[in-house]
């Protein structure tokens, strides 16, 4: 965590093709560094990939991103718009997010359903850096 917010793993799925898969992740990356309402990073992949394996993940980039807990929910949906944003600019672009044992993949061009399953997750986020959310009341 970052000051006490949420940190959140970002991962560029490729279907294995692991030099596009570092390409996109830098890219994401750049594009991430320039908003002001959150810290963005690089992973270490200094640990296997899978038990059993030897060095570090190979093909496998995820960036990590923090945002502060007073001000989880804006910058959730700040990150959220710069990352469908980010996957609109080409065809079959998706980011997978995960924060803690939560995680959502998101696409350029999401559907109803996709955005209401967004906006769950963006409340379940912003419930777990504060109190209960309104959900977890009734």
């Amino acid at each position: 965590m970052h000051n006490g917010g949420s940190l959140w793993t970002l991962t560029v799925p490729t279907g294995g093709d692991a030099l596009r898969q570092e390409r996109l992740t830098r890219d994401l990356h750049d594009r991430l560094r320039r908003a002001d309402d959150h810290v963005v990073g690089f992973h270490d992949a200094d640990d296997p990939a899978e038990p059993g394996s030897k060095g570090a993940g190979v093909g496998e980039v995820a960036l990590w991103v923090a945002t502060t807990a007073a001000i989880a929910r804006p910058a959730s949906q700040v990150l959220i718009t710069l990352i469908k944003e980010w996957c609109a600019k080409e065809r079959h672009r998706k980011v997978v997010v995960t924060v803690g044992d939560d995680s959502i993949e998101i696409t350029g061009r999401p559907d109803a359903a996709q955005e209401r399953m967004v906006g769950e997750f963006q409340d379940r986020v912003a419930g777990g850096d504060g109190p209960a959310s309104d959900d977890d009341a009734a």
